[in-house]
This record gives C-alpha cells, sequence and structure tokens, in this order.
C-alpha cells in the first residue's frame, strides 16, 4: 500500500476544511506568516520565476495555464496547453487582452518556463508544456500549501503528496477552476486589491506579513518593527515610484501608516487591512484543501464524481 493511501484515510474521514474554520483558526495568523516566508523564499531561490506569480493578473494567468498542462491527455496529442485554449481561458476570466495573454505565452517561453511539445500531428497548432524549473517551483508552492494545511489540523497532506505526485497534478487544476470562480479570490477587497494588481504588490504583501510578531485579532491596529521601503524596493526590484503609490493609497485610506512622521517609527496595519487580506488567502487555502481530497478520492477510486463519496 502507497504511503498516501495510509496517510490518506484520516484526512478523507475528517474531510476538508471550510474557509470560515481557516480564517477563525487561532493558528491562522501564523500559518500565514509561515506561507509568506515560503513564497518569498521562492522569491529568493529563483527571482525569475517570481514573474509567474509577480502579480494577481500574473497569477491568475499561471494557474490557467498549468491548468491547461496538467490535464493533457497522453492519446489526445491536440490537448493539454495551447495559445487558443489559454488566451480564451483568460479573456473569459477577465484577467487579460488576448495582446497581453499572447505576450506573457512568449515571455515564459523565452525564459524556458514553458516548451513547445514534439511532434504534433497538425502544425497549425502550438502545443506548449511546462518545463522542469516551472514545475518544481509549482509543486514547491503547493506543498507548502500542503504543510501549513497540516499545521491548522494534524493533518497528512504533505508526506501524502511527496509519496504520490498524482495527487498535486489532479489537485492544482480543481484549485485554480474553485478559485477562478471564486469572486473573494478573482477579485481582492480593495483595501488589499491596490498591491495586488501591481507587480510584486502580493510579495510585498507578504513581506509585511512576515513581520508582524504579535496578532491580536481585536486589536484595531498591529505593529510591526520600523523598516525603510527601500528594503523591499531594493528586495523586489520595484521602482520606489511604484513602491511609494502603493503606499500612499493604503495610508491616505487609514490602512497602514506609522507613529511617526515621515515613515518613522514602528509601522502599524489596521485591522481591516489585515482582516480583508486574511479573508482573501482562507479562500485559497479552502480551495487547496477541498482539492487535496478531491484528489485522494480520484487516486483511491477512479470512478468516484467527487471525493465526498468515499
Amino acid at each position: 500500500m502507497h504511503m498516501h493511501q495510509l496517510n490518506s484515510e484520516h484526512d478523507l474521514v475528517r474531510g476538508p476544511m471550510s474557509r470560515q474554520q481557516i480564517l477563525t483558526h487561532a493558528d491562522f495568523p501564523a500559518i500565514e506568516r509561515r506561507i509568506a516566508g515560503h513564497l518569498i523564499a521562492i522569491h529568493d531561490k529563483s527571482p525569475r520565476l517570481s514573474r509567474l506569480k509577480a502579480s494577481h493578473r500574473k497569477w491568475l494567468m499561471t494557474h490557467a495555464l498549468f491548468s491547461l498542462s496538467l490535464q493533457r491527455q497522453p492519446d489526445d496529442p491536440l490537448s493539454g496547453l495551447t495559445a487558443t485554449r489559454f488566451i480564451e481561458t483568460v479573456m473569459k476570466l477577465g484577467a487579460a487582452s488576448r495582446n497581453t495573454a499572447t505576450a506573457y505565452l512568449a515571455e515564459l517561453v523565452a525564459y524556458k518556463f514553458l516548451r513547445d511539445v514534439p511532434d504534433i500531428p497538425d502544425r497549425r497548432v502550438r502545443v506548449l508544456e511546462t518545463t522542469e524549473a516551472s514545475f518544481t517551483a509549482m509543486q514547491s508552492w503547493f506543498q507548502g500549501h500542503m504543510a501549513c494545511l497540516d499545521k491548522l489540523d494534524g493533518g497528512n497532506r504533505e508526506a501524502s503528496c511527496q509519496a504520490d505526485e498524482r495527487i498535486f497534478r489532479i489537485a492544482q487544476p480543481r484549485a485554480a477552476a474553485m478559485l477562478m470562480n471564486d469572486d473573494v479570490w478573482l477579485e481582492p477587497a480593495e483595501t488589499i486589491g491596490h498591491f495586488l494588481w501591481s507587480d510584486f504588490g502580493g510579495m510585498v504583501l507578504h513581506d509585511l506579513i512576515t513581520r508582524i510578531e504579535h496578532y491580536d485579532p481585536n486589536a484595531e491596529r498591529v505593529e510591526i518593527a520600523p523598516f525603510a521601503l527601500s528594503t523591499i524596493s531594493e528586495k523586489y526590484t520595484l521602482s520606489a515610484t511604484n513602491l511609494k503609490r502603493m503606499f500612499q493609497k493604503a495610508e491616505s485610506e487609514g490602512l497602514i501608516g506609522w507613529e511617526l512622521p515621515r515613515r518613522r517609527g514602528n509601522m502599524w496595519l489596521s485591522r481591516q487591512f489585515l482582516h480583508d487580506y486574511f479573508n482573501w488567502q482562507a479562500a485559497k487555502f479552502a480551495a487547496l484543501d477541498e482539492a487535496y481530497h478531491y484528489a485522494i478520492a480520484r487516486i483511491e477510486n477512479p470512478g468516484l464524481r467527487s471525493w465526498q463519496s468515499a
């Protein structure tokens, strides 16, 4: 019996956690710091790979193309990720224009994150697949979230996924589809949206979250230690102008601020700002947990339509 079979029995009986269960879990803020650190570590290891999720728009496009690539069927040479399918998906989402989607594919091919599938019978169709570098990065992203979910309920997701790569291959498209039909995830609250729609704005938010040492959900403000915006600008190769624009908007709306004038002293994050961020992240974790359970059930019982039938 495979390790994932042994580990998954407990997970299947328990079922996935709901968004509300995740959001209100006492350890969720600590888990948020952990996943933020994990995502920053992926960036540090290969900053160029961060371009795949540099903004919320690119996150949506990247997960769409991975989903299409993972759904390729060996017996159908024209299945999987094609430029036409990708552009249709992205435009349906409203994530980008046809030209932006086309340029994004070309960029990923140039960076060797995507490559052409050889020996396609119809030369009019360009079929692409992820390279080892991008596949490994997405797998690491997925595993990091599985490890965090395990911390919330004592599950065995991370070990199960390490033992059987099929879980990731089935779960990623499932989670992507769920999130792309979830208004909370698709359209982040305005309080955090102006960060997320900007290039590397998501990384800036992750960076802020890692700096939270003591979180009180009832406090109007949560303080973090002083730091210079220039450190974030250098770390994520962001222009000082773009970075200041992100922070100025949040400051003007009373979402973030500093103890002292001219952005000195401890920085503070408002309760509304953090709630909206955590709520948005909880949507992602809940979708990934449901997708994990779905994948386990599909592997254990290929004829099942959903994990709940297990």
